[in-house]
């Protein structure tokens, strides 16, 4: 499909407080994924720019570090009242250039939002502790002190949330701060940074520029920025976490999953697939968190899979803005053909093909739309059971005991989330102890933690020591100091 174009927007950088366009710039298309038209223009970032941009930031940060912490998240205050007025617009915006349906972009808008409540908490939060008498006459005391100029690198799934697992906190903590969005979804970050230069935010605390793995190197190796988060894939996590940490950074660098979703016999059918199918389709299945594979644990299997058929062949599939639609598109289409591609992997390897969501994507001539797609009598060293797809791709395991489900589970060089739907406390609470995985639900689709956890991945789907928002953001974007004192 050849994509069309109209009311086309140019993007800009934001750079030390002001909007920067630079008409001899090469510009790159954003398409909206529901009808392949052409949406807007974006410029990308040479190492030039990633050098002034870190300069400016670090200009900004020698004086916003001096700010008291109370009035620093007196910005964030104001911040938080600018969203919540503008969320519905800021969904919208997310939509168009994602994908995903109008209400799974307003719910990642809130969670959003509650990063910022949860940073505004950083008088309390930074605090350090103090002994006195520690030896006679003297007394010990910790204080908690920014880190200066950090970075973050963020996903293409979502453009409003995960920036906001950074952003506030880092700010809060009196650091500045330069974003650099997935270039496929540049549109949300750049409203979200209008509505905080309007809460009155310095300049140069906050930078935003546009780019690929050019911009990218040039952060890790750029000797002004200090810390570097990123989410995204495990490969791309790994280089990140590699290359800056052998550049003395502190790093944070979330990537990919293989979520298994497993059910007892004894779970309630209706509700459990619900979750499931939330959890597998919601987002086109293109989130960290989606689970991929189903584990059917002993006679559940057959009336599993009956309520679960005939809820998915029921979905609405189409364009995330108009009501009544429960699965949007694709976010490009080299990302569809990939999905699909691992469809005809399941195929091949011998997968029993239950739902195929090809079907859809030959039908629409719009979009980049593949269906809902299950398979069952799938084997755990297959393809489709091993690799994440970051699609709408379910895979149905069988097996007869929980113990059986947890060495499957275990088995994965991923270690993200998990759930398990039963009714059995004592199941799930061995479930819940044995699981090698840092996020786990029971009886939840989306086990994703609220802004004051962590989010808590392990093996390759985690690499560094302190997760994303939670406690552990402030500790990530802190230098801790001791400070030891007698007065003669």
């Amino acid at each position: 499909m050849t994509a069309t174009e109209t009311a086309v927007r140019t993007l800009d950088f934001f750079i030390n407080g002001k909007w920067e366009h630079d008409a001899s710039r090469a510009l790159h298309p954003i398409t909206n994924p529901a009808t392949g038209e052409i949406i807007a223009r974006v410029p990308y970032a040479t190492a030039e720019d990633v050098d002034r941009t870190a300069r400016a930031a670090h200009e900004a940060f020698l004086k916003w570090r001096e700010v008291p912490v109370v009035d620093r998240v007196q910005v964030l205050y104001r911040y938080k009242a600018l969203l919540d007025r503008h969320a519905d617009e800021i969904a919208r915006i997310l939509s168009t250039e994602n994908g995903k349906t109008l209400d799974d972009a307003r719910g990642s808008v809130r969670r959003a939002i509650q990063m910022v409540e949860v940073s505004c908490g950083m008088p309390s939060l930074m605090m350090g502790y103090s002994l006195e008498n520690v030896s006679k006459g003297i007394d010990c005391q910790t204080i908690r002190q920014p880190l200066g100029v950090c970075a973050g690198i963020s996903p293409f799934n979502f453009p409003a949330m995960v920036p906001m697992w950074m952003i506030p906190f880092a700010i809060a903590c009196g650091n500045s701060f330069i974003l650099k969005p997935s270039e496929k979804v540049p549109l949300t970050p750049t409203r979200t940074a209008e509505l905080l230069e309007e809460a009155g935010l310095p300049a140069g605390v906050y930078n935003l520029i546009q780019g690929d793995k050019a911009a990218v190197d040039a952060l890790l190796h750029h000797p002004l920025v200090k810390a570097i988060s990123f989410v995204g894939s495990s490969p791309v996590a790994k280089y990140i976490y590699v290359t800056a940490a052998a550049q003395g950074k502190r790093v944070q660098a979330l990537g990919g999953a293989k979520n298994h979703l497993v059910v007892m016999p004894d779970a309630d059918l209706e509700k459990s697939v619900e979750a499931i199918i939330g959890s597998a389709f919601g987002a086109a299945g293109e989130r960290c968190l989606a689970g991929s594979v189903l584990v059917a644990v002993g006679k559940v299997s057959e009336p599993l899979l009956h309520v679960l058929l005939e809820k998915t062949r029921a979905m609405s599939v189409g364009d995330g803005l108009q009501p009544g639609t429960e699965m949007g598109p694709l976010v490009t289409a080299d990302h569809r053909t990939r999905v699909m591609g691992y469809i005809e992997k399941g195929v091949e390897e011998g997968a029993h093909l239950l739902c195929d969501g090809r079907e859809l994507a030959l039908e629409r001539e719009d979009g980049f739309f593949v269906g809902p797609t299950i398979f069952d009598g799938v084997q755990p060293g297959m393809t489709i059971a091993r690799e994440e797809i970051f699609g709408p791709v379910l895979s149905v395991v069988r097996v007869e005991t929980l113990d059986d489900a947890i060495r499957l589970v275990n088995g994965s060089r991923f270690g993200n989330t998990t759930s398990i739907f039963t009714g059995d406390g004592k199941a799930a609470r061995e479930y819940a102890s044995r699981i090698e995985c840092g996020m786990v639900g029971v009886n939840v689709g989306v086990a994703a933690p609220m802004a004051f956890f962590p989010f808590s991945g392990w093996k390759q789907s985690f690499f560094g020591d302190l997760h994303a928002h939670g406690r552990d953001a402030v500790a990530f974007y802190t230098e801790q100091k001791v400070i030891m004192s007698r007065w003669f």
